[in-house]
């Protein structure tokens, strides 16, 4: 069975919570919910405790940030469309930083090799 991983869930005080007989009640972890709480958690109340006590292990070990990490212009680009009826949907690549956007097609569009305009010709 899988149990909510929240550090202070055994701690809220609600009905669902209470276990045992008549005069050894206790209150119990209560099981994992399905929702949307990082399927580890009962409730965001309970996700918000875990992460509150073990984010900055977490970040620790997997990688902190030390300075800001940048994108150059030649890196910027992005594929885009703007959904139009009866088949007048335009395909683009965008590129904010330069303020440029250069017409595709769908088949370039869809392209998985074709990440860039550069990759046009090939």
């Amino acid at each position: 069975m899988k149990y909510c991983q929240g550090t202070k869930c055994h701690e809220y005080r609600t009905k669902d919570r209470i276990r045992g007989t008549k005069g050894a009640k206790y209150y119990q972890t209560r099981r994992r919910s399905s929702l949307y709480y990082g399927d580890n958690f009962c409730s965001m109340n309970c996700m918000n405790d875990w992460l509150n006590r073990f984010v900055d292990r977490a970040i620790d070990h997997f990688g902190r940030i030390h300075e800001p990490k940048r994108l150059e212009c030649d890196d910027a680009w992005y594929k885009d469309y703007t959904f139009g009826y009866s088949n007048n949907t335009n395909y683009r690549f965008v590129n904010d930083l330069l303020g440029q956007r250069i017409p595709i097609t769908k088949q370039q569009y869809d392209d998985k090799n074709i990440i860039t305009p550069n990759n046009l010709s090939q």
